[in-house]
């Protein structure tokens, strides 16, 4: 080789070091959206990944080919806050923001469920909450009540492995639930950047307070940004990533479907005759029995010709209806299991046997009724006709008025339920008439459903967990950015 020839040398890339993330979960409806979604593959070659759950169901999670994704573990030891003077600040701080940007969904569940179950030495703190919200010092009250609240210590366990571990980021997918926020408050504490994911729609216009300021969000939606900057302005402040709602990915894995026969002959169904599904919601909020008892007797007799009736409980809910008077109805009265017997509603979990009992439900039901749920968008996902109660279904109607707010004046529920993408019904003869009509014309509304599913969902493409893990993937550059920012100016 002579001394003007010249060795070239590539580049060598150097691999980035994979991403230290600490994953909270508190609930089978988020913890099926981690574990089923698009999330985890997207982050195989990214990030290593700890899931801190509250489910033993899910200590040993294994994928569709019996790989672990990720490393479960279980959720630290949590400690409530004490009565006085920390709940009774939080309360107070809840009040003054009610007052102050007057939620038709929280005042009007105050006014009619909450008033008569909080105990007199909690309502008397609407007073000081309602001078706090005229002088407009909420926001500073809760800058002033985080502060409290961080110095309170829930989880020493929290706090200790997060200490060892030091991820790089820890993604809290419960802010308005008793146990997560524990676990957060203690990352923030030691500068360990945290991201909120906020799982549902309803959340920001319908939950308590999130007293603690994360450094960055995921959403759903447009919608659900905006809502977000509504009810904590604070939020403006850092960066919000709209993904979609990841839960719903399921719903576009072929991996979960079943043909209709198969789905029939594991739930006690006919093939040959369509499903009428009545979704049940949260009975903490409506008893539904009697709506459903009603449309069970219109389908046995045969008034909706050769309709068969799958009654799907809540799963976080599900505590058994009286399955003896329904069974008495005969075969085409079919009763879902949903949930575990036992087990509380934290430890709760989906195997993916019932994510497949899900997601099938809904591809092959015909029609779907229900009472202001998200079951409303599970069904225009997959383009089925959905009725909503506009009544409430109990003896008496003590929450008649309640229904009508949630579907008339709630923001989040209004626009879908006044979209024209479901038939709205005013009582249990409106309801079977529905049900008949949607059964003969199953197009009727498509388009507008389509668009109620949008709004809500943002995405309808079945990726949203990859657009959540390049958001956290995003979020924690910027932040090393930032922080190297940070460093290099104090430098100067």
């Amino acid at each position: 080789m002579t001394k003007t020839e010249q060795i070239k040398v590539e580049p060598q890339l150097e691999t980035p070091p994979l991403l230290k993330t600490v994953i909270l979960s508190s609930s089978l409806l988020t913890e099926r959206m981690l574990l089923y979604s698009s999330l985890l593959p997207a982050l195989e070659d990214r990030a290593q990944v700890e899931l801190w759950t509250t489910s033993d169901k899910n200590l040993n999670f294994k994928d569709e080919n019996g790989a672990a994704l990720t490393n479960v573990e279980p959720f630290p030891l949590i400690k409530p806050f004490r009565e006085f003077p920390y709940n009774h600040l939080r309360r107070m701080n809840e009040f003054a923001w009610d007052y102050r940007l007057r939620p038709p969904s929280r005042i009007g569940e105050m006014r009619r469920i909450r008033d008569k179950e909080t105990r007199l030495h909690i309502r008397s703190l609407k007073l000081p909450a309602r001078v706090l919200a005229m002088l407009k010092m909420e926001r500073v009250l809760e800058d002033w009540l985080e502060g409290l609240l961080l110095s309170y210590s829930r989880s020493p366990e929290g706090a200790e492995r997060l200490a060892t571990a030091i991820p790089d980021v820890l993604i809290s997918t419960g802010t308005f639930r008793f146990e997560e926020p524990a676990v957060a408050a203690a990352a923030i504490k030691l500068g360990i950047p945290t991201l909120a994911f906020i799982t549902s729609w309803d959340n920001p216009s319908t939950k308590n307070r999130m007293v603690f300021k994360y450094d960055g969000y995921l959403a759903w939606s447009e919608q659900m940004k905006q809502d977000l900057y509504h009810f904590f302005p604070y939020i403006k402040e850092a960066p919000v990533y709209v993904i979609g709602a990841p839960q719903f990915d399921v719903f576009f894995q072929p991996r979960f479907y079943e043909t209709r026969e198969a789905f029939c002959a594991r739930s006690g169904l006919s093939a040959e005759r369509p499903i009428v599904l009545y979704a049940l919601g949260s009975p903490n909020l409506f008893y539904e029995h009697p709506s459903v008892f009603y449309l069970a007797e219109r389908i046995a007799c045969g008034e909706l010709g050769d309709a068969q009736l799958l009654v799907r409980p809540h799963p976080l809910h599900d505590r058994g209806l009286d399955l003896a008077e329904l069974r008495q109805l005969g075969p085409r009265i079919v009763v879902q299991e949903t949930g575990q017997s036992g087990l509380s509603v934290p430890t709760r979990a989906q195997n993916e046997e019932q994510i497949r009992d899900w997601v099938n439900t809904f591809r092959h039901a015909a029609v779907v009724v229900n009472l202001s749920s998200t079951a409303a968008i599970d069904g225009a996902i997959f383009d089925k006709p959905v009725v909503n109660l506009d009544y409430d279904p109990a003896p008496g109607q003590s929450r008649q008025a309640l229904v009508k707010e949630i579907n008339h004046a709630w923001p989040h529920f209004k626009p879908i339920a006044e979209s024209g993408g479901m038939w709205l019904v005013n009582n249990p003869a409106e309801m079977v008439k529905a049900v008949k009509t949607y059964l003969a014309q199953p197009d009727l509304h498509r388009k507008q459903r389509r668009a109620m599913a949008e709004r809500v969902c943002g995405f309808l493409d079945g990726s949203c967990g990859e657009r959540m893990a390049a958001a956290l993937i995003d979020f924690s550059q910027q932040n090393k950015t930032r922080l190297k920012d940070r460093i290099r100016h104090k430098r100067r």
